[in-house]
């Protein structure tokens, strides 16, 4: 059993503020998830796409089935070295065993810091 905070996404300070099958809006603070030159870490950035995405696709999903990341990609545009970065995930496909979010990541000035897609197999759970 877990214990609170066990969860990767806690450990990183990561919140969700919105939360739909369509659209889930996440933060996440730049301090602690840099890498060695003080720059966000672009791990860091997958963690916060593949979480607001698969939190979508559990939504879609349903009660009674989960949702398993089975692709993610992620192209980074700026770096960022302090305050927060905020992620916008949309569904671009919602089926019965696959669900597709891409996501925005951007800085707290609004520019992009991240651009990412996720894909989700949706299951049964056991």
């Amino acid at each position: 059993m877990n214990a609170p905070g066990d969860h990767l996404h806690q450990r990183m300070g990561l919140e969700i503020l919105e939360a739909s099958a369509e659209r889930v809006v996440g933060r996440m603070p730049v301090k602690g998830n840099t890498q060695p030159h003080g720059l966000l870490h672009g791990g860091a950035s997958c963690v916060l796409a593949e979480t607001l995405g698969s939190t979508g696709a559990a939504l879609h999903a349903g009660a009674g089935r989960i949702a398993v990341g089975i692709e993610i990609n992620a192209t980074h545009h700026r770096s960022a070295t302090s305050g927060h970065v905020t992620a916008v995930a949309t569904r671009v496909h919602g089926g019965r065993t696959l669900a597709t979010y891409a996501i925005e990541i951007t800085d707290d000035e609004g520019r992009a810091v991240c651009t990412a897609r996720l894909t989700c197999m949706l299951r049964d759970a056991r």
